[in-house]
């Protein structure tokens, strides 16, 4: 005889019976969410009148979660500071897979940063405009002669 009751089945009019000749006390009766959708609003509204409360219960489903909105949050800022998701792994000790799945909606550009900045980038390409060499920027700027190529190749 209990007040309260769990049923993890759908609720039909057989085993409403039962579970009330049961527990005459009977106050309430949970069951998941998934499974109180399911139950016609003619029950609810029948066992409400007898004084039994239906209702969902608000666990939440599969395994707790390791990492907290706290951890979320902290991964995030890291990367917007521009640390490297594996540097975030480093100083927060967890795995680098990790940093990624709580990253959430962040977009990383994936691969290795670029070595020189976008001035650098922009500098080398206005000294070609003016004219000057490749092997002649590559010894102003002390860049390696093919990165300076590949430089004015791309964008």
């Amino acid at each position: 005889m209990a007040r309260k009751i769990h049923v993890t089945k759908p609720l039909t009019i057989k085993t409403i019976t039962e579970l009330l000749e049961k527990n005459p006390d009977l106050e309430e009766i949970t069951c998941p969410a998934s499974l109180y959708r399911r139950i016609s609003p003619k029950y609810i509204k029948a066992l409400k009148e007898l004084g039994v409360k239906v209702r969902a219960t608000k666990r939440g489903r599969g395994r707790p979660r390791k990492y907290s909105e706290k951890d979320k949050a902290m991964v995030n800022r890291l990367l917007k500071k521009g640390k490297t998701p594996k540097e975030v792994s480093k100083i927060m000790n967890i795995p680098l897979k990790t940093v990624y799945y709580l990253k959430g909606n962040l977009k990383l550009k994936r691969g290795k940063k670029p070595k020189y900045t976008k001035e650098t980038r922009l500098k080398v390409k206005k000294m070609a405009k003016k004219g000057v060499s490749a092997r002649e920027i590559s010894k102003k700027m002390n860049i390696p002669l093919r990165t300076v190529y590949y430089i004015l190749r791309s964008e």
